[in-house]
């Protein structure tokens, strides 16, 4: 299965496959994302094969979307995924990015979140986008409202034990 390829000025970003999992195990055991998302418990190449397998390749399936696996266009090097998702407690998709720690602070993550809107906007045709962010995480709650989201409101996932901030940005029609 293969979806849409979003090329920017230093990024390509495309849809994970279950050959990814090596870089989708470094993402989901990556301190800052275990501290600010959770520990998804995925410790091996078969379990992140797995994950990918039933989360991202059901959203395409799904949905028609999906996080995109983040690339340096330059040399090929994964620096992580920013793609959209679907949630249980939030009626609209969602953005969502994790940046591996070698390459944070370096504005990939707004590179392709841009990206990322931008395509939910003009191909996928859809008319806002949601993101979801623990309050503590500074730097993902800068790049949201760097990207033009609003906050709206706290809220509690279903099956979560704490609040997270929801962001909102809407496209004009």
């Amino acid at each position: 299965m293969s979806g849409p390829i979003l090329n920017t000025e230093r990024l390509e970003l495309r849809w994970l496959t279950p050959d990814d999992a090596p870089m989708m195990l470094a993402v989901w055991n990556d301190p800052a994302f275990v501290r600010y998302v959770g520990d998804r418990g995925i410790r091996t190449l078969e379990q992140a094969r797995a994950a990918v397998e039933a989360g991202p390749l059901r959203l395409y399936t799904d949905y028609g979307y999906g996080p995109f696996r983040m690339t340096h266009r330059e040399d090929g090097v994964d620096l992580g995924i920013c793609g959209l998702f679907r949630r249980d407690g939030l009626d609209e998709p969602d953005m969502g990015f994790a940046i591996l720690p070698d390459y944070c602070g370096q504005g990939f993550g707004f590179e392709a979140s841009v990206a990322v809107l931008d395509h939910a906007r003009d191909a996928l045709k859809l008319s806002s986008v949601t993101a979801i962010v623990s309050p503590m995480n500074q730097p993902s709650v800068g790049l949201l409202e760097k990207l033009g989201m609003h906050y709206e409101r706290p809220m509690r996932l279903p099956g979560d034990d704490h609040d997270v901030s929801l962001y909102r940005i809407d496209f004009a029609s």
